[in-house]
């Protein structure tokens, strides 16, 4: 495979956007009237003219899939029609969800078959940026495309110019452009990093660009939708702060630098366009290369004529949304979670099913990563707790390779010296690394804990937890 991406930025002389690219948006609003969200087979221009068509897997015909938008509060109705060659699910990523509405085969529903329909009906309690994907062979359907934004408003929003979501993705394609199949399933992606694409879209195009004004103020919403990509970020003529994380606003904006985005995690950033007329803007992605870390242009902001004559007041905070606050921390309830496996790991076998295996025998199986020496689900849940009560979960990460550590229905806090940080739904570790989380089991039902390097969920890192009701 020899298709690689390379738009190397060198000051204000960065690599041009192909012409009659246009503006990089893949994605049209769903209609509030039309109640079908259905996926299946199509062709997407992913890469440069000269390639054919990629063929995909989307939701409504279109990479990403809609773009829907609700206002806070208000209530989500979609059919998902599934007209794909493999059962499949969608998950509401981040959403305080009614569990029946999850989205997950075998533990909140049946998996929908190919020809099959299945209603989904839930209210959005929180405003922010969520997106939506499938929970049946995700390390497969989620890299054939199967992804789309939710965006929920909120009742008295930030007054910006503009709102615009991106949503990043990285793509394994061969030498025609084509989604490398063969590699699907493969052990070493499942026991090293996870699947890691060699072409980067940005809203399902390969060259992004969006037209702004001098001193405009955007609203950027940032969506890591790759299997296993890190996107190490920063912008270039903006002034940026960072707002919200995973949907959940900050207590007060913080000024935005260096930007990390794992598998799954969202960054809403209030961005004031600082660069002149006539001179261009970017988002950039910083990647380790055999010569050393090189930076491209993931997204061109081309700035013609002026949105107003000086700049903005620094942004207010958004408001809050309805999360329980964490109840005593100190009689809170403690579990602990340590992640194995993998390549380079410690691992010598897990237990599986009724017995243990060894570490040959579980990749035989495809499991080569565990949580607390299970490779497995298992029939009964990790833990059960009360409604209402505050769980402490200790998290160590005793691999060689980072993790996206992902809770369901629920947002946490990760405990620190300075008290609870701010609310997400994933957590970002790195090898060797160890932290603590909290959050308020409010939400009965059986919610997934898994890392989303979605590889290394199916290879054994996923658990589940019982809410009472």
């Amino acid at each position: 495979m020899h298709f690689t991406r390379r738009r190397f930025l060198q000051g204000s002389a960065a690599t041009a956007m192909a012409a009659g690219i246009g503006s990089g948006f893949g994605f049209r609003e769903a209609r509030a009237a039309s109640p079908i969200l259905r996926a299946g087979e199509g062709l997407a221009r992913l890469a440069p003219g000269e390639y054919p068509e990629t063929k995909v897997w989307s939701y409504g015909d279109a990479v990403p899939g809609p773009a829907i938008r609700l206002r806070q509060g208000e209530r989500l109705t979609r059919r998902f029609v599934n007209a794909l060659p493999q059962p499949s699910t969608v998950h509401w990523h981040g959403v305080r969800i009614a569990n029946a509405m999850d989205g997950v085969p075998g533990v909140t529903q049946d998996a929908v078959p190919p020809g099959g329909s299945f209603d989904y009906d839930f209210t959005v309690p929180d405003a922010g940026t969520y997106w939506y994907h499938p929970h049946n062979r995700t390390w497969e359907q989620l890299a054939r495309g199967l992804y789309g934004p939710l965006i929920v408003e909120e009742a008295d929003p930030p007054a910006v110019d503009r709102d615009e979501i991106l949503v990043l993705d990285d793509w394994r394609l061969d030498e025609n452009a084509q989604i490398h199949e063969e590699s699907f399933g493969a052990m070493h992606d499942w026991a090293h990093a996870g699947r890691i694409g060699n072409w980067i879209t940005v809203n399902g195009k390969g060259e992004s660009r969006i037209s702004v004004k001098k001193n405009e103020r955007l609203r950027l919403r940032l969506i890591n939708a790759a299997n296993a990509r890190i996107f190490h970020l920063s912008l270039k003529g903006l002034k940026a702060w960072t707002v919200a994380l995973d949907g959940q606003p900050l207590d007060a904006p913080v000024p935005a630098d260096r930007l990390s985005l794992g598998p799954a995690q969202r960054i809403d950033l209030i961005a004031d366009v600082v660069a002149g007329e006539g001179e261009e803007a970017f988002l950039t992605s910083h990647e380790r290369t055999r010569s050393g870390e090189e930076t491209f242009a993931l997204t061109g902001f081309p700035v013609s004529g002026a949105a107003r004559d000086a700049a903005l007041a620094d942004p207010p905070p958004l408001p809050p949304n309805p999360v329980p606050a964490l109840g005593d921390l100190d009689a809170a309830r403690r579990e602990v979670l340590q992640m194995e496996g993998g390549a380079m790991g410690r691992m010598q076998g897990a237990m599986m099913g009724g017995g243990f295996m060894q570490m040959r025998d579980l990749a035989g199986a495809g499991k080569v990563w565990a949580f607390n020496g299970r490779a497995d689900m298992g029939e009964e849940p990790w833990i059960t707790v009360a409604r209402g009560e505050t769980v402490r979960i200790a998290l160590t990460n005793d691999t060689a390779w980072p993790h996206a550590m992902h809770l369901h229905g629920h947002h946490f806090r990760q405990l620190g010296a300075a008290g609870p940080g701010p609310l997400r739904d994933t957590l970002l570790m790195d090898q060797a690394e160890t932290a603590e989380i909290a959050f308020v089991a409010d939400n009965p039902g059986d919610w997934l804990l898994h890392c989303h390097m979605v590889e290394h969920s199916a290879g054994g890192m996923m658990t589940w937890l019982r809410v009472q009701a």
